[in-house]
């Protein structure tokens, strides 16, 4: 078998089989991966020869163990990704079966809670609206009929009954009327309950109001009359364990920071604060006459919450009386006692 020379790189010299295939010679000189130029024999051994060593590069693949780690990777994302999968698919079916029981979870494509049951009714204006109508309708004379009539056309909607259940005949007047609350079902619809007092009776009157989206408003139905309030029982209270000592001892000062009270009178009240905080008085539209009771409870030395009973004589009362209660926050300073702050009681009393 001829032999000759190649093109000499440095030391070693390529050696060229010339009765080898055409194809598998030239593929040997350009394929990156081919065989390195050396001794046959090291290629024989895999590589291990000049400048090799533990696995190296065989018949054009690579074949060593040093791509290993990338499989292993792959496979880790692999897996990891498939436990995300799982776990989303298990949270998501439950997460929806709780949001259905949660009255304040967010709405199917929703982003934010269920809104309040009756949020976007105009409470306040039904409310104002219901009480203009019912000044018309709860005050009625057959005398002044017609002018009824066409004060209710402002509330009703278009061929209601122009008297709205009234019959023409009597008289009845109501003395006032208030707002008790509004009870919005939806967006559109609410029931206003006044309360409206006549010569020697509560009455309690349920209005229906309907709001189209624009804002404008209607009686929607005719109104009903429902029992009035009841009158609550007061629980059984007061103050059990009562500092008499205390008591003694705040009745002059108090006596004197309502006198001061009464009048309003600015730079005397400053010297009754703990905090310097002005405290407004009532402009001498009382007169103060005294203080009728002082219920201190038992409790820390430099602090203590009292309750007040003062008469006053009202300024426009023709010499009538009053017997009024209030909450007092005080503070000891040294020797002294000095209002934080004053205010209408909110303990129950029956006297």
């Amino acid at each position: 078998m001829a032999r000759r020379s190649a093109v000499g790189r440095g030391r070693d010299t390529a050696v060229v089989d010339e009765t080898a295939p055409p194809g598998r010679a030239l593929a040997s000189s350009v394929d990156p991966w081919g065989l390195p130029a050396g001794d046959p024999a090291e290629h024989r051994r895999g590589g291990r020869g000049r400048g090799g060593g533990g696995d190296g590069p065989r018949g054009g693949r690579w074949g060593g163990s040093g791509g290993r780690w990338w499989v292993w990777a792959g496979r880790a994302v692999l897996w990891a990704l498939i436990l995300v999968i799982l776990v989303n698919g298990v949270r998501a079916p439950f997460e929806r079966f709780t949001a259905e029981d949660d009255p304040a979870a967010t709405p199917a494509g929703g982003s934010g809670p269920k809104p309040a049951r009756g949020a976007g009714f105009p409470t306040s204006a039904a409310g104002a609206f219901a009480l203009q109508f019912a000044n018309v309708y709860l005050n009625y004379d057959q005398k002044t009929a017609p002018a009824r009539e066409a004060q209710l056309r402002t509330f009703l909607p278009d061929g209601a009954d122009p008297q709205f259940g009234w019959n023409g005949a009597g008289k009845m007047q109501v003395q006032s009327v208030q707002v008790a609350g509004v009870d919005a079902r939806d967006a559109s619809n609410a029931t206003v309950t006044l309360l409206a007092r006549t010569a020697d009776q509560w009455l309690r009157l349920a209005v229906p109001v309907y709001a189209d989206r624009n804002g404008s408003l209607v009686v929607s139905a005719r109104p009903a009359l429902l029992p009035p309030p009841t009158k609550a029982k007061l629980p059984q209270s007061g103050v059990q364990d009562r500092d008499t000592a205390l008591e003694s001892e705040l009745q002059p000062f108090l006596g004197t920071f309502f006198q001061e009270y009464a009048t309003g009178n600015q730079a005397a009240l400053s010297r009754f604060s703990s905090t310097g905080a002005t405290i407004a008085g009532l402009a001498n539209t009382v007169r103060f006459m005294q203080v009728k009771e002082v219920v201190a409870p038992k409790g820390s030395a430099g602090e203590r919450t009292v309750t007040a009973t003062v008469v006053w004589q009202l300024a426009q009362g023709g010499g009538g009386e009053l017997d009024q209660t209030y909450r007092l926050a005080m503070v000891k300073k040294g020797t002294t006692w000095l209002v934080r702050d004053i205010r209408g009681t909110t303990e129950p009393s029956a006297s």
